[in-house]
């Protein structure tokens, strides 16, 4: 059965415009010769362009603008924690290059906005796809949010396991990192901190 689907994330997709596809298949040939393995053979022989596709997907943050997620806001007249809990993402490590994942929790206190909830997804996701550090991730996705909300406050936690450090180096399966950034009430609030916590089942 021939597969006619479209290659995702190929060399024609708008999506990898600015990823150069033959450089990377060069480079990935110059590395399997380097861990003295065939190129050529069977298993390996499309394993550059399908590396140079991986990269243009999991990359595709790289030229993206996460804030044109957030140019659409409601006025609402509410003023409690909004929170998204449990946002998947997945990233590529600057250090090794080499993934990390797991789940974000990104919370807000509204003064008198809303978003819709799925556009904080896409923040997430956009600017996880790019080269990063957990620690910056994290940062990113609340200055963002409390530079175009300009919410009462803001509050994100990111939960990742880091392959760099599960199948590599210190070889830790289960190993997990936890990262926060507060804004406004969730920094000067202990008690806006606490509820944050305790919606996303974390001890203060």
């Amino acid at each position: 059965m021939t597969d006619t689907a479209p290659k995702a994330y190929g060399p024609g997709d708008p999506r990898a415009a600015h990823v150069d596809h033959a450089r990377i298949e060069k480079a990935m040939r110059d590395i399997l010769d380097a861990v003295g393995e065939d190129a050529d053979r069977d298993g390996l022989r499309d394993t550059p362009s399908r590396v140079a596709r991986m990269y243009a997907e999991v990359l595709s943050g790289q030229h993206l603008d996460p804030s044109r997620h957030l140019d659409v806001t409601f006025e609402e007249d509410h003023h409690e924690m909004v929170v998204v809990k449990d946002i998947p993402f997945e990233s590529l490590c600057e250090h090794h290059m080499m993934p990390f994942m797991g789940k974000a929790h990104v919370a807000y206190v509204p003064n008198g906005r809303i978003v819709g909830l799925s556009k904080i997804a896409r923040v997430v996701e956009e600017y996880a796809r790019r080269l990063q550090v957990q620690e910056r991730l994290s940062s990113q996705v609340a200055d963002l949010l409390w530079e175009r909300l300009q919410p009462q406050g803001v509050g994100v936690v990111m939960e990742a396991t880091h392959t760099c450090m599960t199948m590599r180096g210190v070889r830790k399966p289960g190993a997990a990192m936890v990262t926060s950034a507060v804004r406004g009430t969730f920094k000067t609030r202990r008690a806006t901190r606490a509820e944050f916590m305790s919606f996303i089942g974390r001890p203060e």
